[in-house]
């Protein structure tokens, strides 16, 4: 095979119009991500994108808007644990998963209804 893949780039997550300061609330104020400047033709059709490490996510408007309940991002964290505690003392609801040997797992929504899983190999 002549190619290969490296690396996710990134990850685009669906959100309604006007959703850029509850996102900016959710992944900057809770997860911890930063935001990133949008390439200028890009900022035109609204959402907003953030960056962990060499993690990004692109949260790009959809009309008409519908979350994704069973497709999601998946992100490896450290220390599981005090991220579960963090997102309760935020409020954020978390839905428990001991189905993936070898893994603590999580899931939870982002403010769009979107799913996320967190996990932490073992």
């Amino acid at each position: 095979m002549m190619y290969r893949f490296k690396a996710i780039d990134h990850i685009q997550l669906a959100a309604p119009k006007g959703c850029e300061d509850t996102a900016r609330k959710f992944f900057i104020d809770i997860l911890g991500f930063e935001e990133i400047v949008k390439p200028g033709e890009l900022k035109k059709r609204g959402g907003v994108w953030f960056q962990n490490g060499k993690t990004e996510i692109h949260i790009g408007v959809e009309e008409p808007f519908a979350p994704a309940k069973k497709a999601h991002p998946a992100f490896e964290v450290e220390n599981i644990e005090a991220l579960k505690k963090h997102l309760l003392v935020n409020g954020i609801e978390v839905i428990e998963d001991d189905n993936l040997p070898g893994a603590n797992r999580f899931y939870i929504a982002d403010p769009f209804g979107n799913r996320i899983e967190i996990l932490e190999w073992i």
